[in-house]
């Protein structure tokens, strides 16, 4: 099995395409009513809106929250606003797939949030068949009212498969709880504690349904609670490391850069 790319996150914005690839891709500033479609090897530090990624055929390996992950054939990945993520395909590999990105200025509550999950395993054929119908519409007659149809069945798609979980409402109401006070010191065995199940039990289950285990799911949702802080606020790096549940400026800000792309102080200047 061939090792995976380095994990050292990206610095500059990238995109490469091999001499086999094959791209197609539906901008908003040509069609309105929607952006976008393909790469490889693609790098996006600080990108503006949700984001979903469906692999069609092959494999591929794709960032996120600080993590290169292999995506294989079938799988649905997402991402919110303002994460760095970035995408691979070794060489001599082929990897078809479909990926439509939001356009989410921050005062837009976007698409993907802190209650989406990170990856799911059902999906992506349904959503490659809507980008290909769109596609072969916009390349052919572009009817207005064929291409609002693709548009809306898109769109309709990235939102079932950006809602939130609710398979137990035990465990929504745990995230939910856990969201409310952030600052407190968490821990597996606490979190498993709030909802009557052992640890390796809620690890099983979260990692099954949202992709993530139950601290990958609170680092994240930290995160997404400080770059809020991060866009809205002047507070001090330490005041929001407090907030968010890091005990020290530092630790929260070399937590925030894994995952984000970016430093703290990065983050607010790019704003």
């Amino acid at each position: 099995m061939p090792p995976m790319p380095p994990v050292a996150a990206p610095t500059a914005e990238t995109t490469i395409d091999g001499n086999r690839t094959r791209r197609w891709v539906l901008d908003a500033q040509d069609c309105p009513l929607l952006a976008a479609h393909p790469p490889y090897e693609r790098v996006r530090l600080r990108p503006g809106g949700s984001f979903f990624l469906a692999s069609l055929e092959g494999e591929g390996r794709v960032l996120l929250e600080g993590r290169w992950a292999r995506l294989g054939a079938g799988a649905v990945i997402m991402a919110p606003p303002r994460v760095l993520n970035a995408f691979f395909i070794p060489p001599g590999k082929r990897w078809v797939l479909a990926w439509m990105r939001y356009d989410e200025p921050p005062a837009v509550q976007p698409l993907v949030g802190a209650a989406s999950p990170l990856r799911v395993g059902s999906g992506a054929a349904e959503f490659g068949r809507v980008i290909a119908g769109l596609r072969t519409e916009w390349e052919t007659e572009r009817e207005a009212a064929l291409l609002n149809h693709w548009v809306s069945l898109a769109h309709a798609h990235a939102r079932r498969l950006a809602r939130p979980w609710r398979g137990d409402e035990k465990l929504w109401r745990l995230w939910e709880e856990v969201a409310a006070q952030l600052g407190e010191p968490w821990t597996l065995d606490r979190l498993a504690a709030r909802v009557h199940m052992s640890a390796e039990h809620l690890r099983r289950i979260c990692r099954r349904e949202i992709g993530r285990s139950p601290m990958e799911h609170l680092a994240y949702i930290r995160m997404q609670r400080a770059q809020e802080l991060l866009e809205t606020t002047g507070d001090k790096l330490e005041t929001i490391a407090a907030e968010v549940g890091y005990s020290s400026g530092l630790v929260f800000s070399r937590a925030f850069a894994r995952c984000i792309g970016l430093s703290p102080t990065e983050y607010r200047q790019r704003r």
